[in-house]
């Protein structure tokens, strides 16, 4: 062995033997027991991050401590391929789509490869793979058929000028994010899954994912929003009309000042059938996002319909019907009662158009009827100014209220949910064709089976706004599989959160001909441990747990939730500079305070997450030509525990270059040469770090498991040479393999070992070295500290007692009186009180 460790030459030397004997692929047939390790896959925006290197990192160790424990790993690798980036690069570039998105894979591949991760790419997937998408559009079909699929009218967000749906996220202050024009809310025929008929499985299911950070779970939970409320009606004044409202704070009503209806409820439709003034308000509100965040930040507007609306428990309050571009159709009954003093959009409203605020609950000593404050108050409380409800709790409120309700008959206990149905509808060219086929005598109809994949026409054009399928020539233009009469295809594709949906189980099982083998896809579900980000942590998660129990409602697989275990890693996190002129720079256009094009001096910033918009990312290409894989590999377990962030540092991924260099010198060094003497301290080392480093890989404790490794490498190189080293050094390049697996495999070749590390046994612990069979006692005099004494543990008082008081130390600081009182904690301290 050389004495500098060659980290380009071991990378790729290493990494061609692994690729030409398959070493990662799993067996699905094998009779180890099975682990399944998976990260989030990646989005080909491009390049790989430091984020996606931290992240698959982490999974790369304990698929690869797995293996080497006996388990048959599978550690599968694909691409999130479809979604607009691709679309806005044929904009902006010319590009096609497709052309651009396998270009960006074939770099990240590369990339992920001089990594050197133990993954299994024979199973590797895209998803704007026709053999990809064209099982998920069976399994659309499936659940078509079992009437989980349906369309209907619903509002979404209208660009006019670049004449498309623009999803929540792209909405930035009520306007287009390309265009930059007033979004407006428009209704459209639009595909959705039935996830609320799960809903309460979903919330359910949250209870057995042990697994699971609790902070993900209760975003879950509140997103899914179960509640308990009252669905009730209050009858208008003067004629027979009367507007269904649902509340969850039916405690409250005595507090009503208004009610409120969306600009598409029925009253307000007809009031703008015959006013012009009500129309032009309408049109108003369906300007800006659909989003409850948008909705509960933008100007609240109503327009006074003059109808009164009476009040269910007293006939003599009459409350004013609005018009409000703050209730949605969409949600409840699409009317709301508001309450302004407990609740703050409501409170908004009323401060806004001048309506009475009524306190109902008490808020500590706060009891009168006037509200006063700017702050809505929706703590716990008493009820006050509430007739009969006067004293009671709120939730005692809430069910005296529901009851008076059901036994009057004006209305009734309900349950309803956050959670809305799915809808997956995208007015794009990039995304799973919708295989429905619509026909003026039939309907929608589906595709038959044989003949998908419903593919992507290659000749599209970007030139106009819009969707390129709606413009297509011929590809939309099909005979109905019915009648056989001229029909039209489903311009529409699917979300691309379908797509990843369901690919944890096409990893599992790749038949030709359907899109998973159900005893194959059972070996390995769930999922053992998920790793990615917290930012997924609602609707892609969400989506996944749904599809899973949709296909086990199905009977096409027998599985409940497809991730056992879940792991939100932090970020990677880098200083943000800018210009003199205000402009961000990258850190290589960036030397000592200076940028280098201009000379000028630069402002740092925030240590912020990397991120393209801010500039602040690190490529790591570049840094592992430098330093080779294992250093950055290295540099991503060290120090930050892994659900925190990590920030990035040159004297950081210095730091383990020079710590590979360490453990090449220690595997290379003649002292580790065999000896006949033996070293207990050294075996009792190894042995605990044997079994601390396997209990923190699996607890995902990485750094803790760093440190340990730390310490036996500095133990062993300042032990002098004997058995106990030779054996302990041997041993260390099994250790290290899940984390630095070149250099480790370098050594072990090096040592004359059969065969590749990546395939060796994790080392056995001897179970007699992981007690510590000595003791370091305290010695002290009044409470401080004089003197240790190593003893055998387990020691009796007596003899520590004698042991303690024949220290030199202790004799000279007693001055040769005896003292008054001895106080033993057997195998932790003696104090002695002079």
């Amino acid at each position: 062995m050389a004495s500098r460790f060659n980290a380009l030459k071991a990378d790729a030397a290493w990494q061609k033997v692994w690729d030409d004997n398959r070493t990662f692929a799993a067996r699905n047939d094998s009779s180890k027991p099975h682990a399944y390790v998976l990260e989030m896959f990646p989005y080909p925006s491009g390049h790989i991050h430091m984020g996606h290197v931290r992240n698959y990192t982490m999974g790369d160790v304990l698929a690869r401590f797995k293996r080497m424990t006996g388990h048959e790993v599978l550690h599968p690798m694909g691409w999130d391929a479809f979604g607009m980036p691709a679309e806005n690069a044929a904009m902006e570039k010319g590009v096609h789509p497709g052309g651009w998105t396998r270009a960006n894979i074939a770099t990240m591949k590369a990339q992920l490869k001089r990594l050197g991760f133990a993954l299994d790419w024979t199973r590797e997937l895209a998803t704007c793979d026709p053999d990809y998408y064209g099982h998920e559009q069976a399994l659309f079909l499936d659940l078509y058929a079992s009437g989980l699929v349906y369309r209907k009218e619903s509002a979404v967000n209208w660009d006019p000028v670049d004449m498309t749906v623009l999803a929540n996220e792209q909405v930035i202050d009520g306007r287009g994010w390309r265009s930059g024009t007033l979004v407006e809310k428009r209704k459209l025929n639009q595909w959705f899954l039935r996830i609320t008929q799960f809903a309460d499985e979903l919330l359910e299911g949250l209870k057995a994912l042990d697994h699971w950070p609790d902070k993900v779970k209760l975003m879950q939970e509140n997103w899914i929003g179960r509640s308990r409320g009252l669905t009730f009606g209050f009858e208008i004044a003067g004629g027979a009309e009367r507007i269904e409202v649902f509340s969850t704070r039916p405690d409250t009503i005595f507090g009503a000042s208004f009610v409120a209806v969306a600009a598409d409820h029925p009253i307000a439709q007809a009031h703008a059938a015959d006013s012009p003034e009500v129309a032009a308000f309408i049109a108003r509100c369906k300007q800006g996002g659909t989003t409850a965040a948008e909705i509960e930040t933008q100007e609240k507007l109503g327009f006074d319909t003059g109808l009164k609306a009476i009040h269910p428990l007293d006939p003599a309050i009459e409350l004013p019907v609005y018009i409000a571009n703050f209730v949605l159709m969409e949600y409840g009954s699409g009317a709301v009662m508001g309450v302004p003093a407990h609740d703050q959009r409501d409170l908004d409203f009323a401060r806004k158009y001048g309506l009475e605020v009524r306190r109902v609950v008490a808020d500590g000593d706060k009891t009168g009827a006037v509200f006063d404050g700017d702050e809505a108050y929706s703590g716990p409380g008493a009820l006050v100014n509430s007739g009969f409800l006067d004293g009671m709790p709120v939730e005692e409120a809430k069910r005296a209220v529901i009851a008076r309700a059901e036994d009057e008959g004006w209305g009734e206990g309900s349950t309803v949910y956050r959670l809305r149905d799915w809808g997956v509808s995208r007015q794009r060219y990039w995304g799973t064709p919708i295989p429905i086929v619509h026909c003026a005598a039939c309907g929608p109809v589906a595709v038959p089976k044989d003949q998908l994949p419903v593919t992507l026409p290659e000749d599209v054009s970007f030139d106009v706004p819009g969707n390129p399928l709606d413009r297509h020539p011929t590809w939309k233009h099909v005979a109905c599989p019915t009648c056989g009469a001229p029909a039209l295809r489903e311009t529409d594709t699917l979300d691309t959160f379908v797509d990843s949906s369901w690919y944890f189980i096409r990893f599992a099982s790749q038949p030709d001909d359907r899109p998973f083998d159900k005893a194959t896809v059972e070996k390995w579900l769930p999922v053992g441990q998920y790793i990615g980000g917290v930012e997924h942590a609602i609707l892609h998660l969400l989506y996944a747990r749904f599809w899973t129990r949709a296909l086990k409602h199905l009977g096409m697989i027998d599985v409940d939730e497809p991730f056992a275990g879940l792991f939100t890693q932090g970020m990677v996190t880098h200083e943000t500079y800018k210009s003199a002129a205000g402009a961000w720079l990258s850190p290589t256009e960036v030397e000592d305070g200076i940028e280098t094009a201009t000379g000028k001096p630069i402002t740092v910033g925030r240590v912020e997450k990397m991120s393209k918009s801010k500039k602040n990312t690190v490529d790591p290409g570049p840094i592992v030509d430098q330093y080779g894989a294992d250093a950055v590999r290295w540099f991503m377990l060290s120090d930050s525990p892994p659900e925190r962030d990590l920030p990035w540092s040159e004297s950081g991924i210095e730091g383990a270059w020079r710590f590979v260099q360490r453990l090449w010198r220690l595997f290379d060094d003649e002292k580790s040469g065999e000896g006949e003497a033996k070293d207990a301290t050294i075996d009792r080392k190894l042995h605990q770090t044997i079994a601390g480093v396997a209990e923190d890989i699996e607890a995902l404790s990485f750094n803790k498991a760093v440190a340990k490794l730390y310490a036996l490498v500095g133990l062993l190189e300042k032990a002098p040479p004997s058995a106990s080293r030779a054996e302990a050094t041997r041993t260390l390049m099994r250790l290290v393999a899940p984390m630095v697996p070149h250099v480790a495999e370098e050594a072990w070749a090096a040592a004359g070992h059969e065969g590749l590390v990546a395939d060796a046994a994790w080392p056995a612990v001897d179970p007699a070295l992981l007690v510590e069979d000595e003791v370091t006692i305290a010695i002290q005099i009044n409470g401080k500290l004089r003197d240790t004494l190593t003893l055998p543990k387990g020691t009796e008082r007596g003899d520590i007692e004698a042991a303690a008081l024949a220290s030199d130390k202790i004799a000279r600081a007693l001055d040769g009186k005896p003292p008054r009182k001895v106080i033993v904690v057997p195998d932790r301290l003696v104090n002695l009180v002079a």
